[in-house]
């Protein structure tokens, strides 16, 4: 006989942790946590150098794209953590929420009514405990602690002084009146250690009797009685499992987990289902669809009179980490960057920079070869749309995968004008001074076609899948601005696969926003202002 509770939140990941944790702040409400994955117990997580040493390990889900045509038909890796806290356990931790227009965007172009910039930032303040910066932007006391890195290498330091030379604008903060500029980022780390949704939120939460966690426990399908959610059936060992859900089942498995999850269950393309024999429940043609990344291609550089990250991995290093909360492996990898845009005639930037002291391409998986710099073009502004779609009907295989990379022109013309930005910054002192040639491309000058080729070459993913379950009030959306599933009731999709347009930045902070606020409205709360505290389980 299954058990029921009230909310059952598939996925622990930053979405879900959060989810879980605020809807127990409620003594009457019953939660049932399901994530696929294990305990977040591995020793890289807390080091924050080392979130790279997880992909391809067992705590990955280690998903890869379909061929893609635009980057000469390879396919892309795409990790995602498999752990409580999810992404948050394993990214590089850096804080960014997007810019004003993107929310705007979401209210005004997809009729995601309550979702504006300044409805939506008394949710990042909320959340927010951070240890420089206030009000009016930013939240002192909330249970995501975020903070300046204890250490940022001197490479990354001269990298931004370049990019000032070159006619950026210094920022401190790129979550505040301005997103434009360069800068050092700010992460999502406590005393120099990884803070994760685990941490910040699910941790204090563990010991609510009204809260109840499975870890290794797959999804396998929502169960519907007609058209209602009633609860998951989940694969835990070798067995299927039921729980039932008296009020809503919560699907926070990220833009990859919950179309397929949807899918699985019946509820999503008609055609499609039927092509890989699942029953058809509730058509809803968006279902996977509008699936867009963030794509980024680096240059690296050979350096001289200079360190390199990678050769400061020393057990010495290690163990200072993680005693101490400092040294050189509590760098980020990705310390620093900029905003900028590369058209006049845009009204916000659509190029993010990421550089980090070490030869940092294809994922940071090739072997250690010498002292190197990597900056990185990332697109934030993505014209491309691609899919979802299920490979089986079987809950154990992964999904096809398709983001289009570069599918639309302008995608490619905005990374090469990024690239050539980033060439033209390193002519510039400091940086320039410890430039010994560059390392990718092997073209010192490279023509735009040599760019473009080396471009296509190393593209990869900056981990930021989002839209494939697209929040707004159009025939495409999947879920209605209070993130309800379309015609299927007691059913809702919380995490980054809502967002119709992927922000412009990072998606961790934009995802636990997302989550505080769906938190509110399936309870009924009022929505917090902006000087509001969090009960949730601040950072002591």
């Amino acid at each position: 006989m299954s058990e029921t509770y009230d909310y059952i939140v598939v996925g622990a990941g930053s979405a879900g942790a959060v989810l879980a944790a605020r809807l127990t702040e409620e003594p009457s409400t019953t939660v049932l946590l399901l994530e696929a994955g294990g305990e977040a117990d591995a020793d890289e997580i807390s080091i924050p150098a080392a979130f790279s040493n997880l992909f391809k390990t067992r705590w990955d889900w280690n998903y890869a794209t379909t061929d893609q045509k635009q980057l000469g038909g390879r396919s892309a890796y795409w990790p995602r953590m498999r752990a409580l806290g999810g992404c948050s356990s394993m990214n590089a931790m850096i804080y960014i929420r997007g810019n004003r227009a993107d929310y705007d965007g979401w209210r005004d172009e997809f009729g995601c009514a309550g979702w504006g910039y300044d409805e939506v930032l008394p949710y990042f303040v909320r959340a927010e405990g951070n240890t420089r910066l206030g009000a009016p932007y930013h939240g002192r006391s909330g249970p995501q602690h975020v903070e300046d890195r204890r250490y940022t290498h001197p490479m990354t330091t001269a990298w931004v002084e370049a990019a000032v030379a070159d006619g950026l604008k210094p920022t401190d903060d790129f979550n505040g009146a301005e997103q434009e500029g360069a800068g050092l980022y700010q992460v999502t780390c406590r005393k120099g250690r990884r803070w994760s949704t685990e941490r910040a939120y699910l941790a204090p939460a563990r010991g609510r009797a009204n809260l109840t966690v499975h870890t290794d426990a797959h999804a396998a399908r929502i169960d519907l009685d007609g058209d209602r959610a009633v609860g998951v059936t989940y694969r835990h060992g070798s067995s299927l499992q039921s729980a039932r859900a008296g009020q809503e089942v919560l699907v926070c498995a990220g833009a990859i987990g919950s179309p397929q999850l949807l899918m699985l269950s019946g509820i999503g393309p008609a055609d499609h289902l039927n092509e890989v024999g699942v029953d058809v429940r509730h058509a809803l043609p968006g279902v996977g669809q509008n699936l867009h990344d963030h794509p980024a291609a680096g240059i690296v550089w050979n350096i001289r009179d200079a360190t390199d990250l990678g050769e400061l991995n020393t057990l010495g290093n290690v163990v200072r980490a993680k005693a101490l909360g400092s040294g050189p492996l509590v760098s980020n990898v990705g310390e620093g960057g900029a905003f900028f845009r590369t058209r006049d005639d845009l009204d916000a930037p659509d190029l993010q920079i990421h550089v980090a002291p070490t030869g940092f391409y294809d994922n940071g998986l090739h072997e250690h070869t010498g002292r190197q710099f990597t900056a990185a073009a990332t697109l934030v502004d993505v014209a491309s749309r691609g899919s979802i779609r299920l490979r089986s009907d079987d809950p154990t295989w992964h999904p096809a995968i398709d983001p289009a990379y570069y599918d639309q022109r302008q995608d490619l013309d905005a990374v090469l004008a990024g690239t050539r930005r980033l060439l033209e910054i390193a002519r510039h002192a400091p940086f320039a001074d410890h430039l010994a040639g560059t390392h990718l491309p092997v073209a010192e000058d490279p023509t735009d076609a040599e760019l473009e080729q080396h471009i296509r070459d190393i593209t990869q993913t900056l981990y930021h899948p989002a839209g494939t379950c697209a929040m707004g009030d159009g025939d495409d959306a999947v879920v209605d601005p209070t993130l309800r599933v379309r015609g299927v009731d007691g059913l809702r999709v919380v995490d980054a696969s809502v967002m119709p347009r992927v922000v412009r930045g990072n998606t961790n902070a934009p995802t636990i926003m997302i989550a505080e606020k769906a938190a509110d409205l399936i309870l009924g709360r009022t929505a917090p202002t902006a000087t509001a505290r969090t009960s949730a389980g601040a950072a002591p």
